[in-house]
């Protein structure tokens, strides 16, 4: 077995080909020229200040506390500094575009789509038998069982098991139409009747119910949002041409290949 290897750039070309990961980062060029274009139109600046404070958390969040842990990092992600730097003065671009862009709208998409930022902290568990969910619905009802002694009995995935079947915090838009209809008309704490989809019997548990709230968190997330919808309207209006040097041959194997499929 051979102890050193030499990667090239066209192998890792090939290899973002075969893994099919060439369109996802199509996309994240695509994302940042669009960006950088935006901010300029908009007068948008970062200043050197903003840079070593943004790297300095970036550090922070990837817990390189040492000179040396830092240049690991560097090598390990074949980055120099000077494009460390870039990436910290990307990211501020990028936010304060995003802020420019849809902070003056918060208040209105808030309103507008108030239904979408309720929340809920519910429990599951998955069925394949509906009449074992009834039944277990039913002892719940009546106190002979409570939902983490269902959980721990009848959840195989050991993490989803110990959690009791914990879903966290999620939104309107995070549940099938069906389930979030049940969901959102519960009384918490409160144990809804089975629910049948294509992926099981769900038996749910609703623990909480959250109306939404305006705070910070939330405006982070509307904008963060928006922006993402934002860019993939811009990148489909796009034209984009890539130029990766492949085999002259590849259209004629391709209409081989779906010849043969015919």
């Amino acid at each position: 077995m051979p102890h050193n290897l030499t990667i090239s750039s066209s192998d890792i070309i090939h290899s973002l080909k075969l893994s099919c990961q060439i369109p996802d980062v199509v996309e994240a060029i695509a994302s940042q020229s669009i960006i950088a274009e935006a901010a300029e139109a908009a007068g948008i600046t970062v200043t050197p200040e903003e840079v070593q404070q943004e790297g300095d958390e970036l550090r922070f969040a990837k817990k390189l506390v040492k000179a040396k842990d830092t240049w690991t990092w560097l090598e390990k992600h074949h980055l120099s500094v000077n494009e460390f730097d870039e990436l910290a003065y990307n990211n501020i671009l990028s936010r304060k575009l995003a802020n420019h862009l849809f902070s003056h709208q918060l208040e209105k998409h808030f309103y507008e789509h108030q239904l979408e930022y309720i929340a809920a902290v519910t429990y599951e568990v998955v069925f394949e038998d509906r009449d074992l969910a009834l039944e277990l619905f039913y002892a719940l009802e009546e106190g002979e069982i409570n939902f983490p002694e269902i959980a721990r009995l009848y959840i195989s995935e050991p993490e989803l098991r110990r959690a009791y079947g914990y879903q966290g915090l999620r939104y309107r838009k995070d549940f099938r139409p069906e389930i979030a209809a049940a969901v959102f008309a519960a009384a918490p704490p409160e144990a809804l009747k089975p629910i049948t989809t294509p992926k099981g019997v769900h038996l749910i548990w609703v623990e909480e119910v959250i109306q939404p709230q305006l705070d910070e968190e939330l405006r982070q997330k509307i904008i963060t949002e928006s922006f993402a919808d934002w860019l993939k309207q811009q990148i489909n209006a796009m034209k984009i041409v890539t130029q990766i040097d492949s085999d002259g041959s590849q259209e004629e194997l391709l209409d081989m290949l779906f010849t043969k499929s015919k």
